[in-house]
């Protein structure tokens, strides 16, 4: 048996921790530079509040419902998700983190009688422990503790914890339950199914074996068989390495200086090169984009890329950001006012055996121990302590206006209480 462990409306419900007056009242969080909306509270949503909706087209919605508004505090977040499943791991033999807000359980050797009683003591447990409401599904597969999960999420009245198990049971769910909110399901093979008159999950399961087979093929036939119980989605309980690493970031204003949008992108390249050889791993791909402001059509648009592979896979910052530099240069175009730009590395693999090239001139080994050096300064000193030239005297801050305090990770934020 499997469990999902999901917590509701994660970033606002952090934020009602530390703010009992939020209870009952619309809450919104904010992506960065306050760009649109990335969490909202159920009682945001009465109110139509969409996922990455622009913050400015709310300015007369806040004001009529008194919609509390927080920028996204990303320290808060994780630290309050390092809590939730801390706790987890005292219930269940092992955990999957599958997101910051979700972690799969595994039930093995667990008495099965006890999986209802114990779901709903890991929910009270939690919310006790750290504010926290979730939403625990149980089921045989883990697409359907998914939707039992959500089905928890709709029905109040189960208190934080959905049983899946009896087949009639699993019946009547899916027999109801639509089709593109099955977990595995996206939008392209919705419409495809659609296309068939396939509208539930029951629907989709009546399907033949040989239709999904050819039409969805081996994913889609996984899906097919979870949902009718059996588990074909194995559980793991290490993280698995990244396939690809990427920041990008919106500006708060437009920028149209080469120089600031040099420093902009370097920035953004340290960080994924720190981000790498935090997994030990090197890149064999870099991409640079930078993107004009769309939503300003008194001004020329452009959306610039430029991908390059590497002979020599590598993870040095040294390296990356003068190839980023390089490739900046030859995408940028004077006069447009860029509003985003971003960094993906791709093609990665394991630092540990990688094959040499003979006519490679750097000086790997001596390039490993610098940056060994830099993150272990900045892991003691704080980040951004050493960083290449390019990145500028200071890093650029994110508009953030609505910043909560840091109230668990900072001693100078945490909560006072006057007795």
């Amino acid at each position: 048996m499997y469990g999902l462990c999901d917590c509701n409306n994660f970033y606002a419900s952090c934020e009602r921790v530390f703010d009992p007056s939020l209870e009952g009242r619309p809450v919104i969080v904010l992506s960065n530079n306050d760009g649109c909306v990335i969490a909202r509270s159920n009682e945001a949503k009465r109110l139509g509040i969409a996922m990455g909706q622009p913050y400015y087209q709310l300015r007369e919605l806040m004001r009529q419902h008194e919609i509390a508004v927080f920028s996204a505090n990303f320290v808060l977040y994780g630290d309050m998700s390092r809590r939730v499943m801390n706790l987890l791991r005292q219930f269940v033999p092992a955990i999957e983190v599958y997101s910051i807000d979700e972690a799969f359980l595994d039930f093995t050797g667990m008495n099965a009688e006890l999986f209802d009683e114990l779901g709903h003591r890991m929910a009270r447990t939690i919310r006790q422990r750290t504010g926290i409401p979730v939403s625990i599904g149980i089921a045989p597969t883990k697409t359907l503790a998914k939707i039992a999960s959500k089905l928890c999420k709709r029905y109040p009245k189960l208190a934080g914890c959905c049983l899946l198990n009896r087949p009639e049971d699993i019946e009547k769910v899916l027999n109801r339950f639509p089709i593109d909110e099955v977990w595995g399901i996206g939008r392209q093979w919705q419409r495809l199914l659609e296309t068939h008159g396939i509208r539930t999950a029951q629907d989709f399961v009546r399907l033949p074996e040989s239709w999904i087979r050819q039409k969805m093929h081996v994913v889609g036939l996984r899906t097919w068989r979870e949902l009718q119980g059996e588990a074909c989605i194995g559980f793991e309980q290490m993280p698995t390495t990244k396939k690809q690493i990427a920041t990008t970031r919106t500006f708060d204003r437009e920028v149209e200086d080469y120089e600031e949008l040099h420093r902009r992108v370097a920035q953004y390249t340290g960080a994924c090169a720190e981000k790498l050889r935090r997994q030990r791993s090197v890149c064999g791909e870099i991409r640079v984009f930078i993107l004009a402001n769309r939503h300003n059509e008194n001004r020329p648009q452009s959306y610039e890329s430029r991908l390059v592979k590497l002979s020599v896979p590598t993870d040095d910052t040294l390296e990356l950001t003068a190839l980023a530099a390089r490739m900046l240069r030859s995408i940028y175009r004077k006069g447009y006012g860029y509003k985003r730009a971003g960094i993906v590395l791709s093609d990665l693999r394991p630092k540990e055996g990688q094959q040499c090239d003979l006519f490679d001139m750097a000086d790997r080994t001596k390039h490993a121990r610098l940056m060994e050096a830099v993150d272990a300064l900045n892991m003691t000193y704080g980040r951004h302590k050493i960083r290449t030239a390019a990145e500028g005297p200071e890093p650029f801050k994110m508009n953030r206006n609505h910043l909560s305090r840091r109230y668990t990770t900072d001693w100078n934020q945490i909560i006072k209480v006057k007795a």
